[in-house]
């Protein structure tokens, strides 16, 4: 039984992240939910609660825990450190499946009824490997509206979607249950739509969205939504000057990029590569990813020193130079 020894789960703080928890809360209910992001794990941030009692889901890989259940290809440990992490007693799940919630699913689909949440985790893959086609965003049904609704500023409201969804409730259920909260959130989809509109520009079929010190945070969907066609993909600025990576309420400068899954043609570059070109702790899918900006000196080597508003400028010359020339060093 991979949850015979685990007595805590520190997972990602997003809609993958808190279904991949209640699937392991329902086998295991008195587990202890931690929820917190990619970054704060690759720092280290979190070294100081993980043991062997310790399951880590859709995060990097620590080889100091007893559990591992992921499908990102960053965060993937090379081979001879799986195979030590294994040889030391730990049990490692990495699959390549759409969203880890789809990987723990699969692993304890036999153990415990997970019926409920059948439908549900089409969306929840879809939404997380950036696969959203157009006519399932503009429906924008409840599972999206919530994915808009978690955050990592609000980790009371994560724990408690996720035991709901680990007590079996199913949609109709979490609509009883959070739908006043979350009609609140989907409002602001109308609202932002204007914002991003007057903040993007589309260099190369690349739209780049600039949301720094701004409180507007959209997802990838939303901002392809807005530039169409014109597009293959974007990058979204966003955070705060002087953010802190250990503070929520107050992000640093960082970027996403996604590929525009509303094309007809199936997305053909890797944008990983660009969230870790100058990121280590950067990663995610190939059509979905995210890096922090880095401190980069004139000549534009990394340097150490606060981040400011004009490294922005400076990294996306960077990827820029990636994206320009993307059939190279890109191209899946």
């Amino acid at each position: 039984m991979p949850l015979s020894d685990i007595t805590k789960l520190i997972t990602d703080a997003d809609l993958d992240g808190v279904f991949a928890a209640a699937i392991l809360k329902q086998v295991k209910p008195e587990l202890k939910i931690t929820f917190t992001r990619a970054a704060q794990m690759g720092l280290g941030l979190m070294d100081d609660q993980i043991d062997r009692f310790t399951a880590i889901c859709d995060l990097p890989f620590n080889a100091k825990c007893g559990l591992y259940i992921d499908h990102h290809d960053t965060n993937r440990p090379s081979e001879p450190d799986k195979n030590t992490f294994i040889d030391n007693g730990g049990i490692y799940h990495w699959c390549p499946t759409p969203s880890a919630a789809r990987a723990a699913y699969d692993l304890f689909k036999d153990s415990v009824d997970l019926s409920h949440m059948k439908e549900l985790m089409i969306i929840v893959d879809a939404h997380d490997s950036g696969d959203i086609d157009l006519d399932l965003f503009i429906s924008d049904p409840f599972i999206l509206q919530l994915a808009r609704t978690l955050n990592i500023k609000d980790p009371e409201f994560l724990q408690e979607v996720c035991d709901a969804i680990a007590s079996g409730a199913d949609e109709a259920e979490l609509v009883r249950l959070f739908g006043p909260k979350v009609a609140i959130i989907a409002q602001k989809r109308e609202r932002e739509s204007e914002y991003i509109d007057t903040h993007t520009t589309i260099v190369d079929r690349l739209a780049i969205c600039r949301l720094e010190n701004s409180k507007v945070m959209p997802s990838g969907y939303l901002v392809t939504a807005i530039a169409g066609n014109a597009v293959d993909a974007c990058c979204i600025i966003h955070g705060q000057d002087g953010g802190d990576i250990s503070d929520h309420s107050n992000p640093p400068l960082s970027a996403s990029f996604y590929a525009n899954s509303f094309l007809k043609t199936p997305n053909r570059f890797d944008l990983s590569k660009m969230a870790t070109f100058l990121d280590r702790t950067g990663g995610g899918h190939k059509n979905a990813c995210g890096c922090r900006i880095q401190p980069l000196a004139d000549d534009g080597e990394l340097t150490s020193r606060v981040v400011t508003l004009e490294d922005i400028s400076r990294n996306l010359e960077h990827w820029l130079t990636l994206w320009h020339d993307r059939e190279n060093t890109l191209l899946l």
